[in-house]
C-alpha cells in the first residue's frame, strides 16, 4: 500500500532501517537526501520531501548524504562496512600486527571516534575487544597444533605478557591454557565460573522446557545430547557454584572435546561482559534491573541451526505451545540414545520434510513452510549458516532479513540467542514490553518505536537488557 508522507516521516523520525529502499527523504534545508535509517540530525517536516529513488531525489537538485550513502545502499554497495570488515579480517587473520587498538585506528584510515562508532554499528564490539578476541582465538590454534610452549604462544598472538594472556584466556574459556591445550585427549573438563554467577539462572533456562526429550534437568545434573562432528554425544554437566564439570558420552574414540567445550561456554554465556552491563545500569539508576542477577548472561542455543529453529517456531506463539511443537518435530526427523534422549534435528532431516509431515502436528503451513524451505536454503549452499558467526552484525542481520520467514523479531532472537551479538533487541516480543512497563512505571506498554527508543539507552548492551527484561517478572529462581 502507499504510504502517506506523515506515516514515512513518522518511520524517518524512527530511524527505522526495515524502511531503506521503500523510501528516501530529501531535506531542502540543507539540500542532501537520506535514507529512513539515517542517524542525522532529524529535520522538521516541512523541510523534508520524499522519493521512491535516489534519482528522484538528484532530479530536484539533492545531493546524496555522506553519513547513509543512500547511493550505496540503492545499489547494493556499502564501501564503508567493506572497509570494517576488511580491517576485521586483517586482524583475525595477524592479531600480532596490531600492537593496541591505537594501530587498528592507525590502519583504518578513520578518526578514532568515527572507528568506535562503525566497530559498535557493525560489530557491537570495540577495536580493542575485537583484538583481544582474535588473539585468543590465534592462541586457542597454537595450543591445539603446535607444541610452542605458553610464552612463545602468547607473544605469538600479540600479548604484552604471559600473565595477561593467562588472565584473559581463564576470564573467556573457563580454563588455563594448558587445560585448554590438553582438551582433545580428554573425555571430561571443568569449568571455572566467574565470582557471582547467577546459577539458579542457568538451571531455570536450562529446564524452560520441563518436557524436553534433547535436554533434562536432574538436580544438579544437566544432561544434553549435541552433535560433536558426525556423531551426537551425551554430554552430562554436573553444576555446582564455582564450576561446571562436562562428561561426553559416546562411541568416538578421540571425542571432539573442543567442541564440546565450546558448546558448554555458549551455554553458560561466558563470552558476555555481564559485569559491564550491571555497572551500566546502576548508572542509569536502574539497579532494580539487574538486582540479585547482576552476573546474569545469555544461555547460547548448542547449535546456529537449533536457535534458526526457535526463532521459526516461536514466532506469535506462546512458550510452551513452541515447545511443544519443537518436541514433535525433533521426535518426527530423530531417534533416541540409550537414555531416551533426543539429538536435535540436523539441516539434512528436515530439509527432506514436506509440509504435510508437519500440519498432523499442528504446525501451521507458514511454519512448516518455513522451517522446511529454510532448511533446504542450507542443505544447498544458499544460506551458509556456520558462516553467520564470523560475518558482522550488520551483514548477519542483512542476510537473515533477505530470507523468507524471518522478520526483525525472529532475526534479532537468532542473532543475540546463537551467534552471540551483545547489542539486540527482538522489538515486538512481549516479555521486553511488559518488563519495561514495569521497569519504568508506563500506563501502558510500549509499541515498536517506543521500545526502540527505551532500549537504546541499554546499548551497546541490548541483548543483556533484553534477558534481564524476560526476567522482571518473575519471580526468583530457586
Amino acid at each position: 500500500m502507499r504510504m502517506t508522507n506523515a506515516q514515512m516521516y513518522a518511520r524517518m523520525l524512527a530511524s527505522d532501517g526495515s524502511y531503506n529502499g521503500r523510501f528516501f527523504f530529501g531535506v531542502t534545508s540543507t539540500g542532501i537526501y537520506c535514507l529512513p535509517s539515517c542517524k542525522a540530525r532529524k529535520p522538521k517536516f516541512e523541510n523534508v520531501r520524499f522519493f521512491p529513488t535516489c534519482e528522484a531525489a538528484r532530479e530536484t537538485g539533492l545531493r546524496s548524504c555522506k553519513k547513509c550513502h543512500p547511493d550505496d545502499f540503492a545499489r547494493g554497495a556499502d564501501p564503508v562496512l567493506e572497509d570494517v570488515e576488511m580491517l576485521v579480517a586483517e586482524i583475525r587473520a595477524n592479531s600480532a600486527a596490531f600492537a593496541d587498538a591505537r594501530a587498528v585506528v592507525r590502519r583504518s584510515g578513520f578518526g578514532s571516534t568515527r572507528l568506535f562508532e562503525l566497530f559498535r554499528q557493525h560489530y557491537h564490539a570495540t577495536p580493542a575487544d575485537i583484538l583481544l578476541r582474535a588473539r585468543l582465538e590465534a592462541a586457542k590454534q597454537q595450543l591445539l597444533v603446535s607444541r610452542a610452549g605458553l610464552a612463545e604462544i602468547s607473544a605469538a598472538v600479540g600479548f604484552e605478557s604471559l600473565s595477561v594472556f593467562h588472565e584473559q584466556f581463564r576470564r573467556l574459556n573457563g580454563l588455563t591454557p594448558a587445560s585448554f591445550r590438553s582438551l582433545p585427549s580428554e573425555r571430561s573438563f571443568e569449568i571455572a565460573l566467574p565470582p557471582g554467577y547467577p546459577l539458579p539462572y542457568l538451571r531455570r533456562a536450562l529446564s524452560r522446557d520441563a518436557h524436553s526429550v534433547t535436554d533434562r534437568l536432574t538436580g544438579n545434573c544437566y544432561e544434553t545430547v549435541a552433535w560433536l562432528g558426525e556423531e551426537a554425544a551425551l554430554l552430562r554437566l554436573h553444576l555446582s557454584p564455582d564450576s561446571i564439570r562436562t562428561e561426553i558420552s559416546g562411541t568416538q574414540e578421540f571425542p571432539a572435546t573442543v567442541q564440546a567445550h565450546a558448546l558448554v561456554i555458549g551455554l553458560l554465556g561466558l563470552a558476555e561482559d555481564a559485569p559491564a552491563f550491571a555497572r551500566l545500569a546502576k548508572r542509569l539508576g536502574l539497579s532494580r534491573l539487574v538486582a540479585g542477577r547482576a552476573g546474569l548472561c545469555i544461555s547460547q542455543t548448542p547449535s546456529v541451526f537449533d536457535g534458526l529453529l526457535w526463532s521459526i517456531i516461536g514466532q506469535q506463539i506462546n512458550l510452551p505451545f513452541a515447545c511443544l511443537l519443537r518436541r514433535r518435530l525433533i521426535e518426527r526427523v530423530g531417534t533416541p540414545l540409550a537414555g531416551g534422549l533426543y539429538p536435535p534435528p540436523t539441516v539434512q532431516a528436515a530439509a527432506q520434510l514436506e509440509p504435510a509431515d508437519l500440519l498432523p502436528l499442528q504446525f501451521s503451513r507458514q511454519k512448516a513452510d518455513y522451517i522446511i524451505t529454510t532448511a533446504r536454503l542450507i542443505a544447498t549452499g544458499q544460506l551458509d549458516l556456520e558462516g553467520l558467526r564470523t560475518m558482522s552484525a550488520t551483514r548477519a542481520e542483512r542476510t537473515l532479513l533477505a530470507i523468507r520467514g524471518l522478520g526483525p523479531w525472529s532475526v534479532n532472537y537468532l542473532m543475540m540467542r546463537s551467534l552471540g551479538f551483545p547489542d539486540c533487541v527482538p522489538l515486538g516480543d512481549t516479555g521486553v514490553t511488559s518488563g519495561l512497563q514495569s521497569l519504568l512505571k508506563l500506563d501502558e506498554r510500549p509499541d515498536v518505536d517506543a521500545t526502540r527508543r527505551l532500549m537504546a539507552i541499554f546499548s551497546p548492551y541490548r541483548s543483556l537488557a533484553t534477558a534481564h527484561l524476560w526476567q522482571f517478572n518473575h519471580p526468583l529462581p530457586t
